[in-house]
């Protein structure tokens, strides 16, 4: 965090010790979660709590005491992705910022609508849209739209990612990532395998090539993944991102230094950068098939090896020096270079294209092995001394009176419109008055020099006015540097008040109607309701065969369609008897986009005209508003039941699903038995749970049959 902040970060984002998407980190805990708030906030930082995985009933109240904790200390927004923590957040602190997590899978213009006009102040937008759909996202909302530029890059649509899960046994909706996609895997046509490797791991994205695109599209905030990242990591991207933001936002031209690129490929990455899914076309270089992890720069290969003396001769592609850290392609560790020669003469630092040999390195190594430069030992020191300085200040205007007969007195007032700054105004007196000068007064210059030296305090005097009579002297000039350092300790403490807050509870304005006692009173009255009436069974209909006879189904309740049958002439005869037979419901993808949206929209209102539709399964929350919008009479004619895809774990998401017109959820298939049989304690909606079936593991935007 401090990296961060002394790098140039204008917002940062972390977890506490429960309820984030990165349990298996180094979370604060309350009283680190206070310091971190106050470290940033004095500096000028905004903060962002990430409350962002899927929240169950029995640790509700828990999640709203933590939010509330954060509240009083100060925190800018909280990051969510649960619905229902998201909905009682901005009801019960209406003045404190609610952003939608990319957990949430907003990627598209319907779904941006929809949160905005639940009450989110910025949505993180999933990771797959190209610059041309943010641009139009952007364009047309009131809301403030959030892109991650910069690391790590899931191959799933975060959010919609079942895959460590139901593997692993560790939720990612949970935040315990077993990062099952980075693990090797096969590919098979027809049981033959056709390709092997780390088919799943993604390349850490890099945008510096765009920023310029994404600023014009009206991004306002870039994200960079880096908590789990060492401090060297977090200051080097910081440094340069901030750089060019800055460039970008100038009169200048925008002209990339490769050394920068390299030091990005050096702090971390996996076979390169890439440039994510920004582009219109399909990006066929996502992954990185060799290696999951760190990889560094590419050195060379071993031309010699001694094996007894542990001596590798290689001809550089990099230059190297004492202290950078190498890896040898066969070997899984690292090696600190202790010893470098060239002609057996020792040397200290290298350049490219010599021939050099690096010592004491041990182990699987034979000639024509690979070696790469993984860490390097000027940008870690580099990084290391950018944030143990004070890079970021807050300009202050200050008035220091030295008169006779009176206290060392200095006035400390704002000269900026921050809200922890904008009423400042510090008097402070030192217990000591000026005496007469014998030999040498006291002279502006002298004062001004020791007031400005705020080196070590988050503070910087843009404007010094010195009131100081004639002839007067102070014996030491400790007393100025005390007159400062309490001064601004002050300020300090002025500022943490102003950044501190009390929580009133706004229940009274909270509409009453639908509440979670609502729910309550509604399952009590209705405790006989299971056992009156029998389950229902739905059934999907993922693949339809042309040459199976429909009309045989039976003891079928509701039929769930794919929406692209019901666009294809050849299935039309099988379609007409199943929606005569069944309730039939349009089944819509997870992921509804480009074409296939377009498609939606010209046949929709022609397909329930032509079958007799009883109302669709949706999978996102944008699917919503894009209903609403070709359906005015959607609450009337349609019942519209929310996919597994929801990923409802608790009362309050099953509440709002309500508020939303809603009239049934599927209970999500990473829900434990506990879980299960807590929502079904409450008939408020109807549900129902998937007990039969390959449970789909990934949403993808990547092809990986059409990679090469």
């Amino acid at each position: 965090l401090v990296s961060a902040v002394q790098n140039g970060a204008n917002a940062v984002y972390f977890g506490a010790d429960e309820f984030n998407a990165r349990m298996n980190s180094k979370n604060f805990n309350r009283e680190e979660l206070k310091k971190a708030i106050e470290y940033a906030k004095l500096r000028n930082v905004k903060t962002n709590l990430t409350l962002n995985i899927l929240i169950k009933n029995d640790e509700f109240s828990k999640a709203m005491e933590l939010v509330e904790y954060a509240y009083t200390c100060g925190i800018d927004a909280i990051i969510v992705q649960d619905l229902g923590l998201a909905k009682a957040i901005i009801k019960s602190f209406p003045d404190l910022e609610v952003h939608s997590s990319t957990q949430m899978t907003v990627y598209n213009l319907e779904g941006a609508r929809k949160i905005q006009e639940m009450g989110f102040k910025r949505c993180v937008l999933a990771r797959e849209l190209s610059v041309d759909e943010i641009k139009h996202i952007c364009k047309n909302v009131n809301i403030e739209i959030e892109v991650f530029i910069h690391g790590a890059l899931c191959i799933c649509y975060s959010g919609q990612c079942l895959m460590s899960s139901i593997i692993g046994g560790r939720s990612g909706n949970r935040g315990k990532c077993a990062g099952t996609c980075r693990l090797p895997y096969a590919l098979l046509n027809n049981g033959k395998e056709v390709d092997k490797g780390y088919l799943l791991s993604s390349k850490d994205v890099c945008t510096l090539d765009i920023l310029p695109e994404l600023i014009q599209a009206g991004v306002k905030s870039f994200k960079i993944e880096g908590r789990m990242k060492s401090p060297e990591y977090v200051a080097t991207v910081t440094k340069i991102y901030r750089k060019y933001i800055d460039l970008a936002m100038s009169n200048e031209p925008y002209i990339i230094d490769p050394n920068d690129k390299k030091e990005l490929l050096q702090v971390f990455n996996r076979g390169m950068f890439s440039s994510g899914h920004f582009s219109n076309t399909p990006n066929k270089n996502l992954v990185f098939k060799d290696k999951p992890n760190h990889m560094g720069l590419f050195l060379g290969t071993v031309q010699k090896y001694n094996k007894n003396k542990g001596y590798i001769t290689l001809k550089l592609k990099e230059p190297i020096n004492i202290g950078d850290k190498v890896s040898v392609e066969k070997e899984s560790g690292s090696y600190t270079i202790s010893e470098l020669m060239e002609n057996k003469n020792n040397i200290r630092e290298t350049k490219v294209n010599q021939i050099v040999t690096i010592g004491r390195i041990k182990g699987s190594i034979s000639s024509g092995d690979k070696v790469y430069k993984i860490s390097s030992k000027y940008i870690t020191t580099t990084a290391n001394e950018s944030y143990k300085s004070e890079n970021r200040k807050v300009s202050l205007n200050c008035n220091v009176i030295i008169k006779k007969s009176c206290p060392v007195t200095i006035k400390i007032t704002s000269c900026n419109d921050l809200l922890e700054y904008k009423n400042l105004d510090i008097t402070y007196q030192m217990p000591y008055i000026p005496e007469d000068a014998k030999n040498r007064p006291l002279d502006k210059e002298t004062i001004i020099r020791q007031i400005s030296k705020t080196n070590s305090t988050p503070y910087k005097f843009e404007n010094i006015k010195i009131d100081l009579d004639e002839n007067v002297y102070l014996p030491k000039l400790s007393i100025l540097n005390e007159l400062r350092r309490i001064s601004l300790e002050n300020v300090v403490d002025y500022a943490i008040s102003q950044i501190h807050r009390t929580y009133t509870s706004p229940s009274s304005n909270i509409n009453k109607k639908d509440t979670i006692e609502d729910m309550r009173i509604f399952a009590q009255n209705k405790t006989n309701l299971s056992n009156c009436i029998p389950p229902k069974i739905s059934v999907l209909l993922n693949i339809i065969n042309l040459d199976f006879d429909y009309s045989k189904l039976k003891n079928i309740d509701n039929l769930y369609i794919p929406l692209k049958y019901f666009i294809n002439k050849k299935y039309e005869n099988i379609l007409k008897t199943l929606t005569k037979k069944f309730d039939t419901y349009i089944y819509l993808p997870t992921i509804l986009k480009g074409n296939y949206k377009n498609l939606f929209y010209s046949n929709a209102k022609n397909t329930v005209q032509n079958y007799k539709i009883k109302g669709f399964v949706i999978s996102n929350i944008g699917n919503i508003k894009l209903l609403h919008d070709l359906f005015t009479d959607l609450n009337t004619h349609f019942k519209v039941i929310a996919n597994y895809t929801f990923n409802v774990f608790n009362s309050n998401s099953v509440l709002e699903l309500k508020k939303l017109d809603i009239s049934k959820f599927t209970l999500s298939p990473e829900s434990d038995k506990n879980t299960l049989l807590n929502l079904c304690n409450y008939n408020y909606l109807q549900k129902e749970l998937i007990v039969y079936g390959k449970i789909p593991l990934l949403n993808m935007n990547y092809c990986l049959l059409r990679r090469k």
